[in-house]
């Protein structure tokens, strides 16, 4: 059998250096503790009592990933806070803004639309109601 040539020392240094490289590219997509297959609810869920959330005010269901948010008139409305970016969960709710964790996209609560990219689709909207002084969300009717 003929006799393989053994990799140089600079070779295998070179190699060695570029493997933390390359993770680093394949982690750029993803934030530390999130879950990049989030779910938005299949089916309706109890979020709470209806007076969380305050007129003019968003409220975040991280467990469900929903938020719900009430306008000025008082009327209800539910997003998923699955990121339309990547996919992330958003895990931050600032005043009214959304703020995913995995590349700065951000969202209005109350409408749903992008207020800062790399995001350029609204989050998707949910159904919500108020059923015993609960509310309820769930997939869009």
């Amino acid at each position: 059998m003929p006799e393989r040539p053994s990799a140089s020392r600079r070779t295998v240094l070179r190699g060695a250096a570029v493997v933390p490289v390359a993770g680093l590219g394949l982690a750029a997509c993803s934030a530390p503790g999130n879950n990049a297959t989030a779910a938005s609810p299949t089916e309706p869920v109890d979020l709470g009592a209806e007076s969380e959330v305050a007129k003019g005010a968003a409220k975040l269901y991280k467990d469900h990933n929903v938020v719900v948010s009430r306008d000025r008139s008082g009327a209800l409305k539910a997003y998923s806070t699955v990121c339309t970016h990547a996919g992330c969960p958003i895990n931050k709710l600032q005043g009214t803004t959304l703020i995913c964790p995995c590349h700065g996209s951000e969202f209005d609560a109350v409408t749903g639309k992008v207020v800062q990219s790399p995001a350029t689709v609204p989050l998707t909207q949910l159904s919500v109601k108020t059923e015993n002084g609960r509310i309820v969300a769930g997939p869009a009717a």
